[in-house]
């Protein structure tokens, strides 16, 4: 792990990552040795950095100290933490701020080949989604919803679990994004309110919209989810999983969803370790 450039694993604890949740983070995959989707996680950070009115983290700074970790590791999951530093007791920003950067690398998930290969069974969370724009999109460190709705299922019969807001609309998983196929479109949630923007979401969006698949970003509720054909999950780590199976509903494969997992494939951006 390195910390501010130096290796260690001693955070002080006047740091306002700890205190208050006062920062940001990217998890990055790491494939045969090199960050993948770097300048979309760059992207990012940059935009949560503005919306925490955090100094701009400095890209080539990150990118020097993330292959010195990475040198000799061909498959890891890198993370990425900017906190605003040290700073005393109150929530007002420090007089003068002097971020801490926590790089840190962390072994492939040990997920099943035949999560994407054949899909993954879901769940609706109890747990909902607060509401706060000046927060939507961002990936800031306050994490504890996420944290609450995955301890809501045990064992490996459930893969994921999907979340809410307080009005009833689907917004993303606890550790993905959705999306739905509906009449031979792609529909996936408004994050204007909350919600992770994931990288792989919008590479998605973006790749249906060059390859001519209509997508429509719209409020989904259970009833709708429940009567479209098929859906799917994605993160930056994972790729795409297929869903088949909400509760009693079971999904289908669809051509969409087919067709979005070849796309990606030819880019290199889902051919992790299996």
């Amino acid at each position: 792990m390195l910390i501010n450039g130096a290796f260690s694993d001693a955070l002080p604890a006047s740091d306002r990552g700890l205190q208050y949740g006062d920062g940001l983070f990217e998890t990055i995959a790491i494939i045969d040795g090199k960050p993948r989707q770097w300048q979309a996680h760059m992207a990012r950070l940059a935009s949560g950095c503005e919306a925490l009115q955090l100094p701009r983290a400095n890209e080539e700074l990150l990118r020097d100290e993330a292959l010195q970790l990475t040198k000799h590791t061909a498959t890891a999951v890198l993370k990425i933490i900017i906190t605003r530093g040290s700073g005393g007791r109150g929530y007002r920003f420090p007089a003068e701020t002097a971020p801490t950067r926590i790089l840190s690398i962390h072994p492939w998930p040990d997920y099943p080949a035949t999560y994407a290969q054949q899909g993954i069974a879901i769940t609706l969370c109890k747990t909902r989604l607060g509401c706060n724009p000046a927060l939507a999109g961002i990936k800031h460190l306050n994490r504890l919803e996420q944290v609450l709705a995955r301890n809501e299922w045990q064992g490996d019969d459930i893969q994921e679990g999907l979340m809410l807001d307080h009005q009833g609309y689907i917004i993303e998983g606890t550790m993905s994004n959705l999306f739905m196929v509906e009449d031979d479109r792609l529909v996936t949630a408004d994050l204007s309110q909350c919600g992770v923007k994931g990288v792989m979401r919008e590479t998605v969006i973006a790749l249906a919209q060059q390859h001519k698949i209509p997508v429509q970003i719209e409020p989904i509720n259970t009833d709708r989810l429940k009567a479209a054909p098929a859906c799917f999950v994605t993160n930056s780590l994972i790729g795409l999983w297929p869903v088949r199976q909400l509760d009693d509903i079971n999904y289908e494969r669809s051509k969409i969803t087919q067709d979005l997992i070849e796309l990606l494939s030819e880019q290199q951006l889902i051919s992790g370790p299996n």
